[in-house]
């Protein structure tokens, strides 16, 4: 048994990555060891919480991953860990659009047996809080509703008034805030501004969220309550077996040919991944090797496969471009058929240029900027045999960008998608597969090792050169286990 809370909120913006942040922060300092997760495909809220907590944050998505695979993620991520804190999505019963709870946090809250803590933004209210409290109590006898928090309360007087109005609910009051500037984290177009982009200023932020919950929540009840969820019964996740036929082989099995190199992109410009991703291509036999395409100036040694995830090329398209090195390491990986996965962030590093800068031309598309944003869970069947899938294959993936690129799609497009509506998006060619969808490797069984595979099988670039980089040539972000 794993103590587990479920922090959500009536809407977005109510203080949940706030609150949630906050506590993570606060019981690790207390000693105890904390599982931190986010419901939904969110990136950037995981980042604060692995900042909070010293362990990787990590994503429970019903949609894209399935309701029979979040208690077993939630298992693998939190095992050896006294207490696991989740971060709710959106409105606690706002699920996929038009699938009525499917992905919502209320629905994570009752796959995993949770308790949930309510935050509410209190700033312009005081008696109708009660209201609102009794109907998130209410609507879904199925959600534990086992407290609220207070956030934004605006004095002693306001703190008196909203803790009068909701003794009547039935349900108690945990913690109550004050608005506090220093906690709060810059955001722009996609939302916060990542912890690898601000990592001095977040560890700050961070630490002042842990002394403000402490000071303003009653640590030892919300404790009480998580640890009263119970057992969960079911088995964890694990990356060496997968989900179901064609799962990746054995955590310790070495492909013939031997233990290729993965080189992943890390660093403030592609910050964007999941967790369970290099632990799938590890279990899958690959050594994974993280670099920062900011900084360093070639591929990691022996690099035979290439996975250039999500994150912020378009804040960062001067500096990138100005590395013509590493540019033109990526160009020669993929003209020499070596696998390389590009999401999002990597589709814009493959294109010719990001807004007139010159990226790394192996796809012949411009990107831009734009002023629309796109965001939404997406069907998605694989239209053209690549190194992740079979044509034909199906999986749930999400997108979250604002820009565009120009075509969508190539020859061989990566992706059909059936929602929002029906479309060809991305490009195969060769060993490439690039594609603005965002998918959870761990919903795909054999993902990791159809592309393992491929690296052990392809051309690759530099195979015979030593497993680490020489000195001086990298940042040292070093192997990923």
């Amino acid at each position: 048994m794993v103590a587990r809370v479920v922090i959500a909120a009536p809407s977005s913006g109510s203080g949940k990555t706030t609150v949630a942040t906050g506590l993570m922060a606060a019981f690790t300092r207390a000693g105890l060891a904390v599982s931190p997760h986010k419901v939904g495909p969110d990136y950037i809220d995981p980042g604060y919480h692995a900042l909070a907590t010293g362990r990787p944050g990590r994503n429970l998505d019903a949609y894209m991953c399935g309701p029979d695979l979040v208690g077993p993620l939630f298992a693998h991520g939190a095992a050896g860990c006294d207490l696991a804190v989740i971060e709710g999505v959106m409105g606690l019963f706002d699920g996929a659009a038009g699938q009525g709870e499917l992905a919502s946090t209320a629905h994570v809250a009752k796959l995993l047996r949770a308790p949930v803590v309510l935050v509410v933004d209190a700033s312009s209210q005081s008696r109708s809080v009660a209201a609102l409290v009794h109907g998130f109590a209410s609507w879904d006898p199925e959600v534990r509703l086992g407290g609220v928090i207070l956030n934004k309360v605006g004095s002693d007087r306001h703190e008196e008034l909203l803790r009068e109005a909701l003794d009547s609910s039935g349900v108690p009051v945990l913690g109550a805030l004050r608005r506090a500037p220093q906690v709060r984290a810059p955001s722009r177009h996609l939302g916060l501004v990542p912890v690898a982009e601000r990592r001095a200023e977040a560890v700050d932020s961070v630490a002042a969220l842990a002394e403000q919950v402490r000071q303003g929540c009653d640590l030892e009840a919300i404790l009480a309550l998580a640890r009263g969820a119970g057992s969960w019964p079911g088995a964890p996740w694990e990356p060496g077996l997968g989900a179901g036929a064609g799962a990746d082989a054995p955590g310790d099995a070495v492909p013939v040919g031997g233990r290729p190199v993965v080189a992943v992109a890390g660093g403030a410009a592609f910050s964007f991944s999941y967790a369970e991703h290099t632990e799938l291509l590890t279990a899958a036999g690959a050594e994974v090797v993280v670099f920062d395409p900011l900084r360093d100036e070639r591929l990691p040694a022996g690099t035979r496969g290439l996975v250039i995830g999500g994150g912020f090329p378009e804040v960062y398209a001067p500096e990138l471009s100005a590395n013509e090195p590493l540019r033109t390491a990526v160009a020669e990986l993929a003209a020499a058929g070596a696998p390389v996965a590009a999401e999002c962030a990597g589709l814009l590093y493959l294109a010719r240029d990001l807004d007139g800068k010159p990226m790394c031309g192996v796809l012949d598309a411009r990107a831009s900027m734009a002023e629309r944003l796109t965001l939404g869970y997406r069907d998605a069947v694989a239209v053209s045999d690549s190194a992740l899938a079979a044509a034909g294959t199906r999986m749930r993936g999400h997108e979250f960008h604002r820009t565009v690129i120009e075509p969508g799609a190539g020859a061989a497009p990566a992706w059909g998608l059936r929602t929002p509506e029906p479309r060809v998006e991305g490009f195969v060619q060769r060993g490439v597969h690039a594609s603005y969808l965002h998918t959870h490797w761990a919903a795909g069984p054999g993902v990791a090792r159809r592309f393992v595979e491929r690296c052990v099988a392809g051309a690759g670039a530099g195979a015979a050169a030593p497993a680490v980089a020489e000195a001086g040539t990298g940042t040292g972000a070093g192997v990923a286990r």
